[in-house]
């Protein structure tokens, strides 16, 4: 293993580590600063900052050309955009079956489109919708399936389309995680009905905030953009009750101007996957999570499962234990070891998302309808990690982070 062949040299970068600012778990892509200035100048003269603006124009066709999405919609952010694609396709007063392993906005965005999450497991290997468990799920109040790209990893999209074609149920996808994702050359966004991208900071591709729906029917994305902008038809009146999603001139702008440098950090994190790969490759209980191989990597993540979740002894006790050696996760042990030495980490996505506190009424009843036990839902929760996966991550810091995960799994 690479992070073993020079043990000072490891050794001093881990103690340099603790030295130094925390190495981020992610860092967003600095815009081409003469394009940014230029953008902002054109916005100044025109005085158009909102409302569909030239320079959103510009932004959705380029983004339209390069993901080969006819029907793409810029958006405030992925969540709105998320809650209209649901709206738009007839959820209201339903439920929509969905996965607990996935971040907040998944959810909350069927909420927030009137409708009834309903969770179901995921499959063990893919950490992705489980479609037999979706169809096992299915009643008379179902209106749709929102399933999630996680980190990049594709859903079964084709089963799942049988399941909704099937029931006659809307198919939409959660991609904030597979951003220019495809399955053997074919964009993951020509799946389903809808596929939901997130444009936030914290993605490769970015506009500081925002997101971008693409729908596979042509009346589906008038009526999105229809509803993102509080309803209105054109003439003045308000067709439908909407909201205000637009993304403004000044995120376009952020996207106009950091989409040329997409493909430099694309070369960057591509290296630094395999370096994490050959670090990593001869520590038992470390799998790093791996994309398909007729798959296009969207590189948003590099994430570790370790050891499924079992536990390891602290190496002090809390006052709270009083003095009890309690256990604690493998990936939590690792988890708090790496930031003890100035790197951060994420436990991507934990806890679940029907676990958070107000998901639970004051009479102690569930929101959501009682759903199957998710075993391997609990499973990923416990046992993920998501490593700093940007190009400031240097090789000699991929050794130290392997040599701290590997001094940790050893202490058990």
């Amino acid at each position: 293993m690479i992070a073993l062949t020079d043990q000072n040299m490891v050794q001093q970068v881990i103690s340099s580590l603790v030295q130094q600012p925390p190495l981020a778990v992610g860092r967003s892509i600095a815009p081409n600063a003469d394009r940014f200035a230029g953008c902002v100048r054109q916005m100044c003269e025109s005085r158009r900052f909102s409302n569909f603006g030239p320079l959103h124009g510009a932004l959705r066709d380029d983004l339209r050309e390069l993901l080969t999405a006819e029907h793409l919609g810029l958006f405030a952010n992925a969540t709105l955009a998320l809650t209209i694609a649901l709206r738009t396709h007839g959820v209201s007063g339903g439920e929509v079956i969905t996965t607990p392993f996935s971040f907040a906005a998944s959810v909350q965005a069927i909420e927030w489109a009137d409708a009834t999450p309903v969770y179901v497991d995921i499959d063990a290997d893919s950490m992705t919708l489980d479609p037999v468990a979706v169809e096992a799920a299915i009643t008379p109040q179902t209106k749709a399936i929102l399933a999630v790209h996680i980190y990049g990893v594709p859903c079964d999209v084709q089963a799942l389309t049988r399941v909704a074609k099937r029931h006659g149920l809307a198919l939409v996808f959660d991609a904030a995680h597979a951003f220019d994702t495809r399955i053997e050359g074919v964009p993951i966004h020509q799946f389903g009905d809808a596929t939901v991208y997130s444009t936030h900071a914290s993605k490769l591709f970015h506009t500081g905030e925002g997101g971008l729906l693409v729908c596979n029917n042509a009346e589906k994305h008038v009526a999105a953009e229809r509803m993102s902008n509080f309803g209105f038809d054109g003439t003045g009146d308000a067709v439908c009750s909407g909201t205000n999603a637009k993304m403004s001139e000044l995120h376009a702008a952020m996207g106009l101007s950091t989409l040329s440098e997409v493909e430099a950090e694309r070369a960057a994190r591509t290296k630094l996957r395999a370096q994490y790969e050959t670090a990593l490759s001869e520590l038992a209980g470390v799998q790093l999570v791996s994309i398909p191989p007729n798959v296009r990597d969207s590189l948003q993540y590099a994430a570790i499962r370790l050891n499924d979740g079992s536990t390891i002894s602290p190496t002090r006790p809390t006052r709270a234990e009083n003095g009890s050696r309690a256990k604690q996760s493998v990936r939590d042990a690792v988890h708090q070891c790496l930031l003890a030495h100035g790197i951060e980490t994420r436990k991507y996505f934990h806890p679940l998302c029907n676990s958070f506190s107000y998901q639970t009424r004051t009479d102690g009843a569930p929101m959501s309808r009682p759903n199957s036990a998710l075993p391997h839902a609990q499973m990923a929760a416990e046992s993920v990690l998501c490593l700093p996966f940007h190009r400031a991550v240097g090789e000699r810091a991929v050794n130290a982070i392997a040599t701290l995960i590997e001094q940790t799994l050893n202490s058990r």
